[in-house]
């Protein structure tokens, strides 16, 4: 995990993954948001920025407690097990660097969910009624009789759940209501002032039409769950999961906490989370149910509730329930986790659907890694060794073609940082794999192995190996949010270490500039960046 100072009074950059339901173990869609928010996070981290990055489980509700049934043990140990065997171990899998990682049977979670709705009820807004109608258990919603469909197969004729093909549950409970309608104008205002809070444009579509729909009270209990965080003030009710779930954004960096204590402190500089990345799947939750809640305990409101895409495989959403579901090892062991990270947020336009395959993966891989920056940084590590002894050379005057790359560097740098900010990911990486492209297009054009051969070239010599190994110090930075392994390796190969200091210390709006890695830098020749590639894959 990462180390963060969030005592300080400045304001934390805070982002959040979805909190992910741990009825089973993590395929490569879970993998895939965590990927992203920590990408972004160490992006924001390199610029020089204080940084909160959130990850966790949801622990409870009926999915979970029915998988501990069949499996023969209590909900407790179910998700014990697989939080310690399945879930922390993805994130050193995708080489996560995370702040914190809540888990909503935690203490810290439960009694401040309870002190949340407590604030709530006294605020005016819950209220005791009965609930009958359509539950999907898979979804673990409340559904509205406009969100089910026609079912087709064996449930023909039957309305299912659009997600999981299957009907929906009819219950009827007593149970306590959230007084939702009451926040239906208020977060029309909000949206139509605030466009930016919900993203893509698509999904803000999405939001506004289910609002101006208007909308109805919410069940926020049930009394046919026993997995649950009992009400404070009605124990024989538990927290509707939902409920309990989306308010892990608060209670991890402190919501409810003893005021003065380091906690609230932690709150005060951390909340209002800037983004909360989330499937589309579960848009309404974040952008509808959960800024309503905030209201009503007086809470102020997110930055950002930005909604991705799903992975397909073979024209599905991955599932574990469709056994379309991926275990993230089953990739990264083949391709290593910087590929993977690289691959993922380079091939898939973030906010819009994108289909995992292994062919152009393993195409990309060779193409714009190993045959790309790999090489890029084989050669010319390799060539300093060979011609200057492993010392990076003075270069001479910067012609034409030397220009070309300053210039490229000079503006794909701020073009990556604008792409990042907006959660563009695929084109900031562009951004910067063109300089790779044009450094290595300048390398064959020069030729330095014909210049040494030549005498009189030698200056010329040392300024083509100079410009090699000073755009791959930038490239390094501009990269290393996204490879970090693959990025300290270069960063040890180039002698930058030594020079420049460590590599998350070097800042991004400055890794541009051209002439920062000094002559003399020890150059050394390491193990390969992006290593060939087993002959077979593994079947998956």
């Amino acid at each position: 995990m990462a180390e963060g100072d969030p005592l300080s009074n400045e304001k934390a950059y805070y982002v959040t993954t979805p909190i992910y339901y741990v009825n089973d173990a993590p395929h490569i869609g879970h993998a895939y948001t965590t990927t992203a928010g920590d990408v972004l996070t160490r992006w924001h981290r390199q610029r020089g920025e204080k940084v909160w990055y959130l990850t966790g489980v949801d622990e409870h509700g009926t999915k979970v407690q029915r998988a501990a049934e069949a499996g023969g043990v209590t909900p407790q140990q179910w998700v014990d097990r697989l939080v310690t065997e399945s879930w922390l171990p993805v994130l050193e899998t995708v080489d996560a660097a995370n702040d914190d990682f809540i888990r909503t049977t935690e203490d810290r979670h439960v009694q401040r969910v309870q002190r949340f709705w407590e604030q709530v009820r006294e605020n005016g807004y819950v209220y005791s009624a009965p609930y009958e109608g359509p539950y999907c258990v898979g979804c673990e919603e409340f559904k509205l009789p406009g969100d089910l469909v026609e079912g087709t197969g064996e449930f023909e004729g039957q309305l299912v759940c659009p997600v999981h093909g299957k009907p929906a549950e009819e219950l009827r409970e007593e149970n306590w209501f959230f007084q939702l309608s009451a926040f239906t104008d208020r977060l029309i205002e909000h949206y139509e002032a605030h466009p930016e809070a919900v993203r893509p444009q698509s999904a803000y579509n999405e939001v506004m039409a289910f609002l101006r729909g208007g909308l109805v009270d919410i069940s926020m209990s049930r009394s046919s769950v026993d997995w649950g965080i009992p009400l404070s003030w009605d124990p024989e009710q538990v927290v509707y999961v939902w409920f309990d779930a989306l308010l892990n954004y608060a209670t991890a960096t402190g919501y409810g906490s003893e005021p003065g204590s380091a906690d609230a402190e932690r709150y005060a500089t951390t909340w209002p989370a800037d983004v909360h990345l989330v499937g589309k799947d579960i848009l309404r939750f974040h952008a509808v149910y959960w800024p309503a809640m905030l209201m009503a305990a007086g809470e102020p409101l997110p930055g950002q509730v930005f909604a991705h895409g799903w992975l397909l495989v073979g024209g599905e959403k991955m599932s574990k329930s469709k056994l379309t579901g991926i275990a993230p090892e089953q990739i990264i062991d083949h391709f290593g986790s910087d590929a993977f990270r690289y691959y993922f947020m380079r091939a898939i336009s973030f906010g819009q659907d994108g289909s995992f395959s292994w062919e152009d993966m393993s195409a990309r891989y060779t193409a714009e890694l190993a045959n790309g920056l790999g090489n890029l940084a084989s050669r010319a590590t390799a060539m300093v060794g060979k011609y200057r002894a492993g010392a990076l050379p003075e270069p001479g005057p910067l012609g034409e073609q030397e220009m070309a790359v300053v210039e490229r560097l000079a503006a794909a740098i701020p073009a990556a940082d604008s792409a990042v900010t907006e959660l563009d990911f695929a084109t900031a990486i562009g951004e910067v794999r063109a300089v790779v492209e044009l450094v290595n297009q300048y390398v064959t054009e020069v030729e330095p192995w014909v210049l040494a051969k030549d005498e009189s070239s030698a200056q010329r010599l040392d300024t083509v190996l100079y410009t090699m190994c000073e755009a791959l110090r930038a490239i390094a930075v501009a990269y290393n949010p996204v490879m970090p392994k693959a990025m300290a390796s270069l960063w040890e190969q180039l002698g930058a270490e030594s020079a420049l200091g460590s590599l998350t210390a070097q800042r991004l709006g400055d890794a541009g500039r051209w002439g920062q890695l000094p002559a003399g830098a020890v150059i050394t020749k390491g193990a390969a960046l992006f290593p060939r590639l087993p002959d077979e894959s593994p079947e998956i």
